[in-house]
Parts: C-alpha cells; structure tokens; sequence
C-alpha cells in the first residue's frame, strides 16, 4: 500500500457488485428476467423497513441494488438493439 491509499475495513465483501455486467451478458434472458424481478423485490423490501423503521440497517445495500437493477437494464437495451 502506498502512502495515498486508505486501509479501510469494508467487511466480508459486502462493497462488490452484486451482479456484475460481465457476468449478465452472460445469463439468458429468463435468468437475467428473474434476477432483475428478485432485486426490484429485495429494493422494495429495503424501502418498507426504511419507512416503517425510520432508519435503514444499510443504506450502501440499497444503493448498489439501484446501480445492479440499472446495469441489468442497461445491458438488455443493448441487446435489443
């Protein structure tokens, strides 16, 4: 590590992507349908606890279910085209 680079503890891993665009251009298309139902489900579920609770246990889950749930859509647009 150099000088400039920050020892961070981010967990077990948490911080990666949960699908990657590499690994979507691979799925078919029902496997890229189900993984992009099950997030949208997942997101609502992370929504509801924010609202009833008032806080959200991890507001970084949220987020990079929002960037996935954008890059799955991203990729089919291209695919049709």
């Amino acid at each position: 590590m150099n000088k400039y680079s920050s020892n961070l503890n981010r967990g077990s891993g948490d911080a990666m992507a949960i699908l990657t665009s590499k690994k979507a251009r691979t799925l078919q298309q029902k496997d890229i349908d189900e993984k992009l139902r099950e997030l949208r489900l997942e997101l609502s579920k992370e929504r509801a606890a924010g609202n009833v609770g008032g806080t959200v246990k991890s507001p970084g889950r949220m987020k990079e279910i929002r960037r996935t749930i954008a890059r799955i859509l991203t990729i089919m647009k291209e695919k049709k085209q």
